[in-house]
């Protein structure tokens, strides 16, 4: 997954825009699952008077992170057709460690020996 940090934003956003990560903290919630317009809803509600998201957007990154293997998915037959339920793969907690992860092989790959000095001067202190 490409990740756009920002080092100036609070918890989950610093990789999330603010409709992904209560999408995310409504999956994590429910625990058993739920479909993606209970999602959209929720988070349509969370966004409040004047703002709205596409419920497509809210497929598109319950997708994606089906894909990065953050969720899971079982898909049912219902009145509409075939959809999908979605419940967590990874908790909040292995989901910070991923990003985390992410971030430092990147950093890792791309400037190796300044983050092998960072890490040793952070290890320090």
């Amino acid at each position: 997954m490409t990740f756009t940090f920002d080092p100036a934003g609070e918890g989950l956003r610093k990789v999330f825009r603010d409709y992904q990560e209560w999408a995310l903290r409504y999956v994590w919630e429910s625990g058993e699952g739920v479909s993606s317009r209970q999602v959209w809803l929720r988070v349509n509600e969370a966004l409040g008077v004047g703002k709205t998201i596409s419920r497509a957007s809210i497929i598109n990154y319950l997708n994606d992170m089906v894909d990065e293997g953050v969720l899971n998915y079982v898909e049912t037959t219902g009145k509409g057709g075939i959809r999908r339920i979605y419940s967590p793969k990874l908790d909040e907690g292995a989901f910070k460690k991923y990003v985390a992860r992410t971030l430092m092989e990147s950093l890792l790959r791309d400037f190796p020996d300044e983050t092998r000095e960072v890490i040793k001067e952070l290890h320090l202190q």
